[in-house]
């Protein structure tokens, strides 16, 4: 089916003219000099005088090209048919810890050391995607937390987000008592059930005004269930030379994340690879769906283009009828005295 979106914008079609009505003619203030021979000065300098046109069709090219405008303004569409869209009734926020211990490269994806982030961006883009009828939304935090995608049906554009997220971002420190208390501030606009948070983290609370098991409380009370994901190799798989290793799966506090889930009715899963992180995908496939009402979508093709496209061939064919009497006045005055017509 054909529609305009914004049929409104057709009511703004009589301006041009209640303008010309309403405002004073252009009148430059000097003497003007009305000569009776005009048509004989064009013709002595290669112009022709135009027909006298009535004052319609003067308009008619002109009254064409704004209604054009109009046309391509009032966003034109084509609706397909109605189209279901599953829905489970899950909101499911996602909380990434972006800060700057993710990018400690101890995770192994296809034989290859990478970094924790990247392998987030991997299998959580993954996991994303196959959310299946659910909201799905993303928070960044580090030293603050961010909402990067508000919860959406569109998950791609959701992994694409995920996939653009930076080291340092939102700081170098970690703030999940703010990741968590921002996600209860954005679920609790929700439906009571189906109320998810997947947070993944390498570290500990060492950043922000919200204390994680406080933030976990009001959580309960707001009916969030946290999923919170523990990333990092083990302790003694660090990387460095001697007295100088690394043991970046020390700064892991695993005791609150667990607590966190307790509180919550949640569950707490060690990321120590690739493995290990799929498994959070099939606990959320044993959540419960809610019941909610069908919902339906139509795919709209935009249609914007032709008019506009149209528009702007009319005003190059208007552009070029107004010059061509001046240009070919130029070459007639080049050619030589005896191949000009003589009047």
């Amino acid at each position: 089916m054909f529609e305009f979106a914004w049929l409104w914008v057709f009511l703004l079609a009589p301006l041009p003219w209640l303008f010309r009505w309403l405002l004073p003619a252009a009148d430059s203030g000097e003497a003007a000099l009305k000569v009776s021979f005009l048509p004989e000065l064009q013709r002595l300098v290669g112009h022709r005088a135009r027909a006298h046109l009535p004052a319609w069709r003067k308009q008619l090219p002109v009254a064409l090209l704004w209604l054009l405008l109009l046309s391509a303004a009032a966003r034109p569409q084509w609706l397909g048919e109605p189209l279901p869209l599953p829905t489970s009734g899950r909101d499911l926020l996602v909380a990434v810890d972006v800060s700057g211990s993710m990018a400690y490269a101890d995770m192994r994806w296809e034989d290859q050391q990478v970094s924790r982030l990247s392998l987030v961006k991997q299998l959580l883009g993954d996991f994303i995607e196959g959310r299946q009828g659910d909201r799905v939304g993303l928070i960044l935090f580090g030293s603050q937390a961010y909402l990067q995608a508000p919860l959406t049906f569109d998950r791609r554009t959701v992994r694409t987000w995920l996939d653009e997220a930076l080291i340092g971002i939102a700081g170098k420190n970690t703030a999940i008592g703010d990741a968590i208390g921002l996600a209860v501030k954005r679920l609790r606009q929700q439906p009571d059930e189906g109320r998810v948070l997947v947070l993944i983290t390498d570290g500990a609370n060492n950043g922000g005004v919200l204390e994680p098991l406080t933030a976990a409380r009001l959580a309960a009370l707001e009916g969030v269930k946290i999923y919170p994901v523990g990333i990092g190799a083990d302790p003694e798989r660090g990387a460095g030379l001697g007295i100088f290793s690394l043991n970046p799966g020390l700064d892991l506090d695993e005791p609150t994340l667990q607590a966190i889930a307790e509180q919550t009715g949640g569950e707490y899963f060690r990321a120590r690879d690739a493995d290990e992180l799929q498994a959070i995908d099939a606990a959320l496939d044993r959540l419960e769906p809610v019941a909610q009402q069908p919902i339906q979508t139509r795919p709209t093709q935009a249609l914007y283009a032709w008019p506009l496209a149209v528009a702007l061939l009319l005003s190059l064919l208007l552009v070029a009828r107004e010059l061509w009497p001046q240009t070919a006045s130029r070459v007639t005055q080049k050619r030589p005295f005896w191949l000009r017509r003589r009047p």
